[in-house]
């Protein structure tokens, strides 16, 4: 298959997938068919059924490309120079931004979700997501920054399972926009009873700063 052809299915597929994820993070997975992915990509369902085999081969694709692989974004928070818990803070403000706003991820989201009424297994992100985030637990533990009764293990597990359970309702009560905000809520409330040494709002200021720089060189939290 030369270049061209090739450039040419890779395009089809994304634009199936994006077609897909845009569907399932709005009508569901069950509100979702095929044909619907063909109307919304301009691909016919042949094409679709091609690249996908199934509208269960669709969902397991696109939590695949976002949802699932969120882990690695802590690679770019692994910076010594930066607090562990302050690039813990800075990484889940991330993460609440992909929720609000990148369509992907939010589908990702909706399809783990409704994962029981999909005959596919989808892969479970959380399970290395508390191993990221007790990671970050153990290194602040062995600067000196956590408080003493905190076990990064069990911390982690319930962070993590926390934090999910805040977006999620959040987006119910209030929609996505007030996802980050309530965060940051959440964070002060949390970090007095994890942190020692440090002022919890400015650890959150410094983290949140962190990610809305990046979105926009220049400002502020």
């Amino acid at each position: 298959m030369d270049s061209t052809v090739q450039e040419r299915a890779r395009a089809t597929r994304r634009s199936l997938l994006e077609a897909a994820a845009c569907l399932f993070a709005e009508q569901g997975y069950a509100g979702t068919s095929v044909n619907d992915v063909s109307a919304r990509s301009g691909r016919t369902s042949g094409s679709v059924y091609f690249h996908y085999a199934s509208k269960e081969g669709l969902a397991l694709a696109v939590v695949r490309d976002r949802f699932a692989t969120w882990p690695g974004l802590a690679a770019r928070y692994a910076n010594p120079a930066v607090p562990p818990l302050e690039r813990l803070v800075a990484l889940s403000y991330e993460i609440a931004r992909a929720l609000a706003e990148d369509t992907l991820t939010r589908a990702g989201a909706r399809l783990w979700a409704e994962r029981d009424i999909i005959d596919a297994p989808l892969p479970d992100p959380f399970a290395l997501w508390t191993t990221a985030t007790t990671r970050l637990l153990a290194q602040a533990r062995s600067a000196g920054h956590l408080a003493r009764q905190v076990r990064p293990a069990p911390t982690a597990r319930t962070l993590v399972r926390a934090f999910f359970g805040l977006c999620t309702l959040t987006e119910a009560l209030e929609g996505p926009q007030s996802i980050t905000h309530r965060l940051t809520d959440w964070w002060l409330l949390t970090l007095p009873c994890l942190q020692r040494g440090a002022d919890p709002a400015e650890t959150v200021g410094r983290a949140r700063a962190e990610v809305m720089t990046e979105i926009a060189p220049g400002a502020t939290a």
